[in-house]
């Protein structure tokens, strides 16, 4: 019995060593289960098929945005207004994942904390909706004025932004790797801002590049501060979530975000030029149509798979997975836009993929060391069990 209280000593004090460590890894390595094998296999291929939805649908709806401007689209408002306007499709998945259906909780909290009031909700729906109404329209006058490669290196930055804004608002832990892959970004991004020669060949004007190169940068920085609020929100907040809240979350903004955009382009006079751009588009109404409507579902089964990331790992992992998209848009975009690849953007393509490959294996490292600290703690019970 000595030896017993000897070994519970020991472990209560490994316990209390790991605690800080153990909340942090929690958060990071996300939702994967404990799950007999053929439960997780299934898991996996949810994974995937979630991965393949946000990597597909990104990819796709960026092409067709950059498509739209190409053939003779210009109105910015309209370009804006199909990346939310497409939130009807997801509709049905409420009849899937009501409140009053069974749905698994992505984080644990106290069942007894109390529900945040409709003020407060509708406060945060109604700022996240207009927040992503300005990104939305800072990435539609990227599209316009930068090439579709250059547009998805400076995207890229998206993960630099994101580890500022968790350290000051979701008290993520900067290591060596993070940093690592903050200066690497940094350094992409640089390379792209100084070097605008490349881009002679668009006809696009300095002056425009600028404001096309700073408003996609001010599109990546204002997207990570929405993941990080939207994180806050569900911690402080709304204090749980589950898919239905999640969906929400996805849902309300983009109502909001789309009312904004049609605002903003009674507003702004370009509806009154909508009929003039069907009719001269270069490919025909039919093509004028499509395109924006498939801008609008793209965005939408994007988001599908950004959802079903959320709700199967965690929400860090599905913007780490949405920045996979971003060096493999400018190698398409080379050959169906024809953008010249030169060997800045080369090498800015390859800081960028060895920032995200250092950010990515920093999150490997610590669900290893999460997974590991679980196996210890099991097998010290066991042997305490044994002595027992």
């Amino acid at each position: 019995m000595e030896a017993a209280q000897e070994l519970q000593l020991q472990l209560q004090t490994r316990a209390e060593s790991r605690e800080g460590s153990s909340q942090r890894d929690a958060t990071v390595s996300g939702n994967q289960p404990s799950l007999p094998k053929p439960i997780l296999y299934k898991w996996w291929l949810r994974v995937a098929i979630y991965t393949l939805f946000l990597l597909a649908g990104q990819s796709t709806a960026t092409l067709l945005g950059r498509l739209y401007y190409d053939k003779g689209g210009n109105s910015k408002w309209m370009a804006t207004f199909v990346q939310s306007a497409g939130f009807p499709i997801l509709l049905p998945l409420f009849f899937f994942f009501s409140p009053s259906s069974k749905s698994t909780p992505i984080s644990i909290s106290p069942s007894s904390a109390k529900p945040p009031s409709f003020s407060t909700i509708l406060f945060l729906y109604l700022f996240f909706g207009l927040l992503l109404t300005g990104d939305n329209l800072m990435y539609s006058y990227g599209l316009l004025y930068l090439p579709v490669s250059t547009y998805s290196l400076l995207c890229a930055t998206q993960l630099a932004f994101n580890a500022l804004f968790s350290f000051f608002l979701n008290s993520q832990k900067f290591t060596m790797l993070i940093l690592n892959s903050l200066v690497l970004l940094t350094i992409s991004a640089s390379l792209l801002a100084v070097h605008s020669d490349s881009e002679d060949t668009t006809g696009t004007p300095k002056g425009k590049y600028v404001i096309g190169f700073l408003c996609t940068l001010g599109a990546s920085a204002t997207y990570s501060l929405y993941l990080s609020l939207v994180q806050l929100s569900f911690q402080r907040v709304i204090k749980r979530e589950t898919f239905d809240v999640v969906l929400e979350m996805q849902v309300y903004p983009s109502f909001v975000a789309t009312c904004a955009c049609v605002v903003g382009l009674f507003a702004s006079g370009e509806w009154s030029g909508l009929s003039e751009e069907m009719k001269e588009y270069e490919d025909g109404k039919v093509s004028y149509l499509m395109t924006l409507i498939w801008t609008a579902v793209t965005w939408q089964i994007s988001s599908v798979g950004l959802l079903g990331l959320i709700f199967e790992v965690s929400s860090l992992f599905s913007n780490v997975i949405s920045t996979v998209a971003l060096p493999v848009v400018p190698v398409v975009a080379v050959m169906f836009f024809h953008d010249k690849m030169d060997g800045v953007k080369v090498m800015a393509l390859l800081l960028a993929v060895w920032g995200f490959v250092s950010y990515i294996y920093q999150h490997y490292l610590d669900d290893c060391r999460s997974k590991e600290t679980k196996t210890n703690e099991g097998e010290a019970s066991n042997a305490l069990t044994e002595v027992c």
